[in-house]
């Protein structure tokens, strides 16, 4: 049954309501609250969604709303901050099937500038609307997804609408992992039921619907079975049911429900570990070696081997030789302390490109030693890689470079680089080992060389253009100048209104209309100009310009 199915079934006729339907006084059930069926039935919000509204609703009929933070939202839900985020998120943004906003939330800030809780209040029900009303209580008790299921269980027996097991999982969907918006199965909502029932919040009457269905009661107070002491005498507040036997029923405070829904029991928003970390909440145990344990040292790490072929005798390697074999190994540097992992080894080809630098050996760490080796290696295994080429590439630039003051990081960074195009025979702007120019490189510099003559011509056309601006403007500047300081002063503003038109055509036909809309301004002089120009053309006359 999809949501709109149940949404638009009509209501059996019945002679007399059922229980759940007639309602419990809020002092046996608790504060209840209206949640539009929307939130239940629609597939866009997830099952935490409901209970986080529930909660943030009852706190919300306060007079100054909704101030709690998420934190103590979730404290009162029993569920992690993340979980109540992720069921925050959905309500207080538009929804995308219609564009509403369950909660509106306003952010809210001290004098001082430190942020508080947000204010959050709920969206009131437009006339007609369909809802459910959903006891606080079991919001705090249940899981969102029992919860769910209570709240489509309460509308359906509030309705009177038969429902069966396949038609409630079609209701309920996965949200997260691979199946995230498929519906639950048949089996899966029968487990969820009998899980509800177990809590006490559901009764059901197994064949006593229509139609051999189950008959489903819900509760607005967890009642659950628990065997009473004879002798012993019931608990304070405790109140034995007047259908029942007091051996069998009693009513109790909630329960909390543990739902088996996968591969283990939910434990919250966290992940099912199937061993223990000792180092996150026991003292660490004594070792042997003393000390927390290390990455290397204990053997119980080692590094991916470099080239394990061991180089034939160096003789005056500067490199400390094993007793066992001629392996170069490299010896501790000076201000460093000494490596205890495994011995270092390097083939007889990195060895053989390395020749040019060994004496420089000593002072790199092994660590960079052997990402050095690793690199070389990489570079003979690729194509176009050869160790003379190598080896002369080192040459080269350790001959041509001054100083260096970090030695490994120099032949990691810069000297074994290989500079030159697409082509793996490149090496410089020459093929290896021929020596000829390489074509590709020579093209790349003619297309340089002509960009780089481009850019000069646009510059100094730019520049020529610049140049141009600048005398141009400072021959109007020089035109101007002589032409503002032969004006005479402004008249004031009681001039100005007792001056007369002809005292004004007169100064036009004297001294010209610039003269005669500085003095008397536009508002007077502007309408007197009789189709003259106020900007005088350089070269006329003001006089011969006038008249």
């Amino acid at each position: 049954m999809s949501a709109a199915a149940l949404a638009a079934t009509p209501a059996a006729q019945h002679p007399q309501p059922h229980t759940a339907a007639a309602g419990v006084p809020a002092r046996d059930g608790g504060l209840t609250v209206k949640v539009p069926l929307r939130l239940v039935v629609g597939a866009q919000y997830p099952d935490v969604a409901l209970s986080t509204y529930v909660k943030v609703k009852a706190l919300a009929l306060r007079p100054e709303g909704c101030r709690a933070k998420v934190v103590t939202l979730a404290g009162y839900l029993g569920m992690s901050k993340s979980s109540l985020e992720r069921g925050l998120r959905p309500l207080r943004n538009p929804d995308p099937v219609d564009g509403l906003v369950e909660i509106p939330t306003a952010r809210k800030t001290a004098r001082g500038g430190t942020g508080e809780s947000a204010h959050r209040i709920t969206r009131p029900l437009a006339d007609g609307e369909l809802w459910v009303r959903i006891p606080v209580r079991a919001a705090e008790a249940l899981t969102p997804r029992l919860l769910r299921l209570y709240a489509l269980l309460a509308y359906a027996t509030a309705r009177r609408i038969p429902v069966t097991a396949a038609e409630l999982g079609e209701m309920l969907r996965h949200h997260t992992g691979q199946r995230a918006g498929e519906h639950l199965g048949e089996r899966q909502a029968r487990r969820l039921v009998d899980e509800l029932e177990a809590t006490g919040w559901l009764t059901v009457h197994r064949r006593e619907g229509a139609q051999g269905r189950h008959a489903y009661e819900t509760r607005r107070h967890p009642l659950r079975a628990v065997p009473t002491p004879p002798a012993a005498p019931a608990p304070a507040g405790a109140e034995v049911l007047e259908d029942q036997e007091p051996e069998q029923l009693a009513l109790w405070g909630p329960a909390a429900p543990v739902i088996h829904d996968g591969s283990g029991p939910d434990l919250g928003d966290g992940s099912l570990a199937s061993k223990e970390d000792l180092q996150t909440d026991r003292r660490l145990e004594t070792q042997v070696g003393g000390g927390i344990r290390r990455r290397r040292g204990d053997r119980k790490w080692a590094a991916r081997p470099v080239d394990n072929r061991v180089p034939p005798a160096s003789g005056g390697a500067p490199l400390a030789q094993s007793a066992d074999d001629e392996t170069p190994t490299p010896s501790p540097a000076a201000g460093r302390p000494a490596y205890t992992g495994p011995a270092l080894r390097l083939s007889p080809r990195v060895w053989h490109v390395l020749a040019p630098v060994r004496h420089e050996l000593p002072g790199i760490s092994a660590y960079m030693l052997r990402r050095i080796a690793r690199e070389i290696g990489a570079q003979l295994d690729a194509p176009g890689g050869d160790e003379d080429r190598l080896t002369d590439r080192l040459t080269r630039r350790y001959a041509t470079t001054t100083a260096i003051r970090d030695v490994g990081r120099w032949l990691l960074g810069a000297a074994l680089v290989r500079h030159g195009c697409g082509d793996p025979r490149c090496e410089t702007g020459v093929i290896w080992p021929t020596g000829a120019d390489c074509e590709t490189c020579a093209v790349n510099r003619q297309v340089a060389a002509a960009r780089a003559r481009r850019d000069a011509e646009l510059a100094e056309r730019a520049r020529l253009l610049e140049e141009e601006r600048l005398r141009r403007l400072r021959a109007a500047q020089a035109l101007e100048e002589p032409a503002a300081r032969a004006l005479p002063p402004k008249k004031t503003y009681r001039e100005r209104t007792r001056a007369s038109d002809e005292e004004i055509r007169a100064v036009i036909a004297e001294q010209g209309p610039v003269v005669a809309l500085h003095l008397y301004g536009h508002l007077r002089a502007l309408l007197l100009l009789d189709g003259h120009d106020p900007i005088p053309r350089p070269g006329t006359d003001r006089r011969t310009h006038a008249q």
